[in-house]
């Protein structure tokens, strides 16, 4: 059985018969990896606890037809700050979730491995609640599918943008409104985010809770309507939905 090792984030786990478990990884060379942990949930092990959702770790494996099999594991990061807070907690599994979602067993999707690091880095570091949907829309951009949110989606003038379609992939204006109603501040942030200024919108700290309410919200649904599902560990705490 061919040994390599890897970098990735745990993204899930769970139990397979008495002390063993499944585990998903990000791996940054291989992509998606599903593998056994053997005996990590007897108390004597090793690394059970190295194992756990947002960690990130370098592991070593056997490869195996359709699960690996888990050889040896070390930490490289540990999201403690993270799981200290509800909010961030559930925030950083919701990312997890998300790229689990988007990626594809064994197939390299460095990017994923990237941009997951980069988030739960600046999750564990301070918590700030527009992080997730900043990732949610540069996901969604690097899949194509960004949202149109300088101009309107139906007839592309840049003025009087005064809702939000989700279906339809962006702002509408006056005329053309069909989704729900959204600021020209939480345009602007959406803008900020997908130009690459995350830096600038994420450092500002006189963003008004409304708008950030709007953001997430936006975030949410439109990675939700990308994915044809609900995201499960998305923040315990809802925010309105747009249409």
């Amino acid at each position: 059985m061919p040994v390599y090792r890897d970098v990735g984030v745990v993204l899930r786990t769970h139990k397979l018969g008495e002390s063993d478990r499944i585990v998903t990884l990000i791996t940054q060379d291989s992509g998606k990896v599903r593998a056994v942990a053997k005996g990590v949930r007897k108390t004597s092990s090793r690394f059970g606890s190295r194992l756990e959702p947002m960690s990130h770790v370098q592991v070593q494996l056997y490869r195996g037809r359709e699960l690996d099999i888990v050889n040896q594991v070390e930490l490289v990061e540990i999201a403690t700050s993270t799981r200290a807070n509800l909010e961030a907690t559930t925030d950083g599994l919701a990312m997890c979730e998300i790229v689990e979602q988007l990626s594809h067993d064994r197939s390299p999707s460095p990017h994923l491995y990237r941009m997951l690091v980069g988030a739960l880095r600046q999750l564990n570091v301070h918590y700030q609640p527009l992080i997730l949907p900043a990732l949610q829309f540069r996901l969604l951009a690097e899949e194509g599918v960004g949202p149109c949110v300088d101009r309107c989606v139906v007839c592309g003038i840049s003025q009087d943008l005064v809702a939000y379609d989700v279906s339809a992939g962006g702002a509408q204006c006056v005329a053309h409104r069909r989704g729900g109603t959204v600021s020209a501040e939480a345009l602007v942030v959406i803008q900020e985010v997908l130009g690459g200024r995350i830096a600038a919108t994420l450092g500002r700290v006189d963003t008004p809770d409304s708008v950030v309410r709007e953001v997430v919200a936006i975030g949410r649904r439109a990675m939700e309507h990308h994915l044809e599902r609900r995201i499960r560990s998305s923040s315990l705490f809802e925010t309105p939905q747009l249409g």
